[in-house]
């Protein structure tokens, strides 16, 4: 039987946080900053556990930018010095030298090992309207050993990324046919072919990577270079669209080069002959043939057999736990309704967007906020540094200081990329650089979250 408690505090209810990865971490920081207590509930038995499953991927910002200017106050007191600001960390360096050192200096204000399974008005649920607003917030959590806990909150930022939840293979949004079947041959993460074991898996075989993008770059780039030593290694790149200008990033004209040379990277594998690209494939139905898969497409066509299939196609947040708040969410993205405009690939076509704080991340249901990687939904573009000024942001507001909150203290490097991202079944306009239109604001990209997130991330 599994033991329940209940944790209520009369007067100074902490600000719940959601995750102790790179933003929610960062939360936790800006809110000792504001004399506000923190508690940040992590499911992992240690700090940035989805991090930690990418150790193996190299961010494409410098040490300079993934870094929270309140978290390095908070750990200058333990006589931490920023490593290089130009140098690129690993997710594992990320991890090591900033995101755990960090999680232990905030000490018992971080709790690991608990999932959150709810998040509620006390005593209201959803449809009622009655004092809603005057009633703190009940977090209910599941500890390991599968107790149940209740915690009493006076605000909630959510910064518990998308990691867990992959996009599928599948065109429409969901599993394609046999996709589910097949998962003994199927990934949703960026291969770490360091590792003996994943290096066999992949050496001398026949891969798919479905997906266009960092994360994509980073597996043709990696198995590019497997294949340059295993001989008939060889990376199938399948592409829901046609190749345009913008196929692989913005090259020398990226604002962060690391980013930019991922790109060039991939465009080599497929150039050198390491890799093909398969156009306009959109998987319908996966099929076995032996040991080996089939991918058949919408339109018929049938792939020859591939030993292995990496899927890359992003991620979607988790909001299962949330359904009994009032969130306002973009019916495409799933994103903050005041932010989605901003981030919607339907229109973005260069994966600009300008630097937003809790204006954009308000909900109807006031004191709970999406922060990081969840804010943005399905949208495919993130950088920690926003990451960072959404929480110096949502705090400030926390604590009152509206001027603070409102105030934008970022500037976001462009891509370098533009025309047709935003286009469904256009391959000419992609080409060409047309429709879909371009951003006047600075851009993001990807924070690394990992593999699917992760192919250089950040």
């Amino acid at each position: 039987m599994s033991n329940t408690s209940v944790s209520t505090t009369d007067h100074q209810q902490p600000v719940v946080v959601i995750g102790a990865g790179p933003v929610g971490l960062a939360a936790a920081a800006r809110l000792v900053e504001r004399g506000a207590e923190p508690l940040v509930l992590e499911a992992g038995q240690s700090a940035a556990t989805a991090v930690r499953e990418w150790a193996h991927v190299r961010l494409f910002s410098p040490w300079a930018e993934v870094t929270d200017p309140a978290a390095e106050k908070l750990l200058a007191s333990t006589g931490w010095v920023r490593p290089d600001e130009t140098t690129y960390p690993t997710g594992g360096d990320w991890v090591e030298r900033y995101l755990q050192p960090l999680a232990d200096v905030l000490g018992d204000q971080v709790r690991y090992g608990v999932t959150v399974t709810g998040v509620a008005r006390a005593g209201r649920d959803r449809i009622v309207d009655s004092g809603r607003e005057e009633q703190p917030f009940t977090v209910h959590i599941e500890t390991a050993d599968g107790g149940e806990e209740r915690i009493t909150a006076r605000a909630v930022i959510d910064a518990s990324g998308t990691w867990s939840v992959p996009g599928p293979m599948g065109a429409n949004g969901i599993p394609a046919l046999g996709e589910k079947s097949a998962s003994d041959r199927i990934t949703y993460r960026v291969p770490d072919l360091k590792d003996p074991a994943v290096r066999a898996r992949y050496a001398g075989k026949r891969t798919a990577v479905v997906g266009s993008g960092a994360s994509a770059f980073t597996a043709l780039a990696l198995l590019a270079d497997l294949a340059g030593e295993e001989a008939d290694t060889h990376a199938v790149w399948i592409l829901r669209r046609g190749i345009g200008d913008a196929t692989y990033g913005g090259g020398e004209a990226d604002q962060l080069p690391a980013r930019g040379a991922l790109g060039l990277r991939a465009k080599a594998a497929v150039e050198q002959g390491h890799a093909s690209a398969v156009t306009g494939f959109r998987t319908e139905a996966v099929e076995r043939d032996g040991d080996r898969l089939v991918l058949v497409a919408e339109d018929g066509r049938r792939l020859d057999a591939v030993d292995e299939v990496v899927v890359l196609t992003g991620f979607r947040p988790d909001l299962s736990f949330l359904s009994e708040l009032r969130l306002g969410l973009d019916e495409r993205l799933q994103a903050p309704t005041a932010l989605a405009p901003l981030i919607d690939p339907n229109v973005h076509s260069c994966g600009t967007v300008y630097p937003h704080g809790v204006k954009e991340l308000s909900h109807p249901e006031q004191g709970v906020y999406l922060a990081g990687m969840k804010s943005y939904g399905r949208a495919p573009t993130f950088l920690a540094m926003t990451g960072y000024e959404q929480v110096r942001s949502i705090t400030a507001a926390l604590a009152g200081d509206h001027e603070a909150a409102e105030r934008v203290e970022l500037t976001l490097p462009e891509t370098g990329v533009c025309g047709g991202a935003g286009l469904f079944d256009e391959p000419d306009a992609a080409r060409s650089g047309e429709g879909g239109g371009c951003c006047a604001a600075p851009a993001t990209l990807q924070i690394g979250i990992g593999a699917p997130a992760a192919s250089g991330g950040c």
